[in-house]
């Protein structure tokens, strides 16, 4: 028998109102197609479908129990939600299967969920002794215990300071190379006791907690992150009809510089510099909806600390690829 989780998770939307206002021109007033691509407990899905009562929402996420609780969630809103068990790169696989080309909105919601952080069993948070798990979708794939276990010394530096930008990185990992030998890792209890004797105590009084940037990497790279990353921002802008919107909110730099540069180059010309006038077919396929990254404010902190690393920015389709 699997075993429940133990607490009832929680979930407070990150700058919902900001999103109902970027989303707006694009979806209220008519029948329109909204996907979330990271649908986690539906709380953006269920104040997207309040607010615009000719939306259709199609719910993405890798994680089948999110899906679950959202699909109760969601229910009140009868057929106009829908829901795919998918990695949200596989939008356009997603969209086919339900008969649909082209949509008006995407938001991604990105990073770990409440879901995943507030139930110990899952492992994503250093702050609870719990099996050392952290996949997104617990039914494939290695967990953080295999990656830590298993790969060699040198790709765990690579883990720790290309996903973590852990600058002790080769310290953390000579401790960890030495403890699997005597007993392989399986809880994240033991992993955070050795990440604080390696971390230097200087850092960990003045840097946060010391297991931060190590379960951030060891979470990125079990659940490839930011490659699905890399795939998923142009299958969504491909995936927008002319006028659809696309919301991404960002909760860490790695995340932040992807979508960054994915919107911005879509965002400029390529008709070849010097030329006096734009060539047909080469002028931006999108505008640009935000003025850099966007932050919550501290009222919204306050009341969902949460929101305090998140970086939001969007963008309007503006024309089809040439």
């Amino acid at each position: 028998m699997t075993e429940q989780p133990t607490e009832q998770p929680r979930h407070v939307p990150v700058l919902l109102d900001r999103i109902l206002d970027l989303f707006g021109p694009a979806v209220s007033g008519r029948p329109a197609v909204l996907v979330d691509a990271t649908l986690g407990l539906g709380g953006h899905a269920d104040a997207l479908l309040t607010a615009f009562p000719e939306l259709t929402l199609v719910g993405l996420d890798r994680d089948p129990h999110a899906l679950d609780l959202s699909r109760d969630r969601l229910s009140r809103h009868g057929d106009r939600a829908h829901f795919v068990h998918t990695v949200y790169d596989e939008i356009p696989d997603a969209l086919s299967g339900l008969g649909l080309s082209r949509v008006d909105g995407v938001l991604f919601d990105l990073g770990v969920s409440s879901m995943q952080l507030d139930v110990a069993e899952r492992g994503f948070a250093y702050s609870r002794d719990s099996p050392l798990d952290m996949r997104m979708d617990p039914t494939t794939g290695p967990t953080a215990a295999d990656v830590l276990n298993s790969y060699s010394a040198a790709d765990l530096i690579r883990v720790l300071r290309d996903y973590g930008e852990e600058r002790f990185a080769s310290r953390i990992v000579k401790a960890v190379v030495a403890a699997r030998d005597r007993e392989p890792f399986t809880t994240s209890g033991r992993l955070v006791e050795l990440l604080y004797e390696a971390v230097p105590a200087a850092t960990r009084r003045t840097g946060g907690h010391p297991a931060k940037r190590t379960f951030q990497a060891l979470r990125i790279e079990v659940n490839a992150e930011l490659d699905v990353l890399r795939r998923a921002i142009p299958a969504a802008l491909a995936a927008l009809r002319v006028g659809g919107r696309i919301v991404v909110e960002s909760y860490q730099s790695l995340e932040d510089r992807i979508v960054k540069r994915a919107l911005a180059d879509l965002a400029k010309s390529t008709t070849p510099e010097g030329l006096p006038v734009e060539l047909p077919g080469h002028g931006p396929r999108v505008r640009l909806l935000t003025r850099g990254a966007e932050q919550a404010d501290e009222h919204e902190i306050e009341r969902n600390p949460r929101a305090q690393s998140v970086r939001l920015r969007a963008a309007e389709r503006i024309r089809e690829a040439s």
